[in-house]
Formats: C-alpha cells, sequence, structure tokens
C-alpha cells in the first residue's frame, strides 16, 4: 500500500520523505492556509520534494471554473493532480481532465456509488473519508470494502483507491487488510505506525546488557 502524507508542511515533508515512506501528498485550501504561505508556492516546494503524485484541490464548483483552475495548477509541476469534489460539476471536470491525461483525485466520498461514478468519470484516485463517516456511527471501513468489492468485478475501472480521512494507526491497518490502494495520513499518524511499547521494552532490554559488557561498537 503506498504511503501520502497529508499535510501542506514542508518541513513536515522533507523529514518524511527522507525515510522512502512518502510516494505522494495530499493537500486541501485548509492544509495550505495552516502554512501561511502562498498557495503556489507551497505547491511547487512540494513537488520538488516528492516525486509522487501531489493532489492540488480546486476552489471553484462548477465545471468549467475548475478546468480553468487546473490549468494553472498543472503548470506548477508535471506530478500535480488536480482534486475535484464528487458533484456532478466535480465530475464533468473530471472527465475532461482525465481525457486530457491529467491525473485527477475525486474527494469527498461517502457511498460506493458516488465511488462507482468517479471510476467511470476517469478518476485516477478515489478518496473515501473513514474517519468522517466513523464520527457520524457509519461504517468507514465498511466503505472502503464495498468500493474495492465492486472495484474488482471490473477490470476496466482502474481507479485506485486512496483512504483519507484517515485518525490513527487502526485506520491503516484495516485499509491494508482491506487491499486498498493509499493511505493518506497526517504526519503523526505515519509516524504511529511504527511505535509499539514492546519494541521500546525489548531496545531498553538490549541496551542495559549491552552496557553491562563494557564493550563499545
Amino acid at each position: 500500500m503506498k504511503f501520502f502524507v497529508d499535510t501542506a508542511d514542508i518541513d513536515e515533508i522533507r523529514d518524511l520523505a527522507a525515510t522512502g515512506m512518502v510516494d505522494g501528498v495530499t493537500t486541501n485550501p485548509s492544509l495550505v492556509a495552516k502554512s501561511g504561505r502562498n498557495f503556489f508556492e507551497v505547491l511547487e516546494e512540494i513537488c520538488s520534494v516528492v516525486p509522487g503524485p501531489v493532489s492540488a484541490e480546486v476552489t471553484a464548483t462548477d465545471a468549467e471554473a475548475m478546468l480553468a483552475e487546473a490549468q494553472k495548477l498543472t503548470a506548477i509541476a508535471k506530478n500535480i493532480t488536480i482534486k475535484v469534489p464528487l458533484t456532478w460539476d466535480g465530475l464533468k471536470a473530471c472527465r475532461t481532465l482525465a481525457d486530457q491525461g491529467t491525473m485527477v483525485n475525486v474527494t469527498l466520498c461517502f457511498s460506493p456509488n458516488q465511488a462507482l461514478l468517479a471510476a467511470k468519470a476517469g478518476a485516477a484516485f478515489i478518496s473515501p473519508f473513514v474517519g468522517r463517516l466513523d464520527d457520524i456511527t457509519h461504517d468507514g471501513m465498511g466503505l472502503i470494502e464495498e468500493i474495492k468489492t465492486i472495484y474488482d468485478h471490473y477490470d476496466a475501472l482502474t481507479t485506485q483507491i486512496l483512504v483519507a480521512s484517515v485518525r490513527h494507526p487502526l485506520h491503516v491497518r484495516d485499509a491494508a487488510l482491506l487491499g486498498a490502494d493509499v493511505a493518506t495520513v497526517p504526519p503523526n499518524v505515519l509516524r504511529a505506525l511504527a511505535n509499539h511499547p514492546l519494541t521500546d521494552k525489548g531496545l531498553a532490554a538490549f541496551l542495559k546488557d549491552w552496557e553491562k559488557t563494557g564493550q563499545s561498537i
């Protein structure tokens, strides 16, 4: 499974990218706003650090305006992926962009029917929001399972399932078990994947035993 880091913080991206764990980046207007920097400058810098897909979200709500914004965003770098909302206008824009060879991430997906429409519209990625579904007592991972089942039925559907609104490591584990293609995770969740109390306990024991030998490497 691929890991996309969900942030516009360039320092975080550089640090995580150095591990080789970052396959791409997802951003949105809210994340870029937190950085306090120019939207285009942030995206350009991210694209220079991460060679994989970097999702840049349009802010327009009608298809024609989305396409105009997409033209400006794709001029930033070759690895820009245009993120559009799962609305009729978003699907129209997705179809046009896909036909032009532009990768599209269709976001704010909350149902398997929506995911099917996005795939038929040519989306490179579909972003189901598992955390937000969990928040309203719906089964977020159940949605991933349903989308995966539908997509697996049809060879013509090549859209990758990008699990979004990931809140904790269990979301990542469950997404991987279900065979999702990508999980987009906040930096703190990505780092938390390496943590386990028995790892810390075992390392402490090894170091204590080594110290008793009085040796050094």
